[in-house]
């Protein structure tokens, strides 16, 4: 299982990835929320809380052109169904919005993830980011895989 890319060919301001998932929305909510578990397939985090208006910082290895930190802050929160926050990179100029959706199905949970915002000039951060959300949509679902 891999998370499928529903980006239209055409598109170039927001990214769609979708997961049908064997899990139920609160396991899969917590992969998403729980710093513990963003650590492990995301980014490590630092100050993240579910509240609105919340200012948190993703940080990574650095790598030419980006000092591997991304600030975000939390814009809106449903539990168990919707979580959206501010991706901001600077030395990118990267200010895009983040958006986990969360759907129960018959056999678990369909999660929708939208990154939205890219400007028409932003083609390779558009495409760094394609690039990362397929390799960490697949950390996301080994991790629901292994735990409880």
């Amino acid at each position: 299982m891999k998370p499928i890319d529903k980006t239209a060919p055409s598109q170039t301001g927001a990214l769609t990835f979708e997961f049908e998932l064997p899990h139920a929305p609160h396991k899969v909510w917590r992969a998403l929320t729980e710093p513990a578990l963003l650590n492990e397939w995301l980014l490590p985090i630092t100050g993240f809380k579910l509240e609105l208006d919340t200012a948190f910082t993703f940080k990574t290895q650095a790598f030419p052109g980006w000092d591997g930190t991304v600030k975000c802050q939390v814009l809106e929160v449903e539990p168990l169904k919707k979580l959206s926050y501010a991706w901001v990179v600077g030395e990118m100029i990267l200010n895009t919005v983040v958006t986990f959706t969360l759907t129960p199905t018959q056999t678990g949970t369909r999660l929708v993830l939208v990154q939205s915002g890219f400007k028409p000039d932003q083609k390779q951060n558009f495409g760094g980011a394609r690039y990362g959300w397929n390799l960490m949509g697949g950390r996301l679902i080994e991790l629901l895989g292994r735990t409880t």
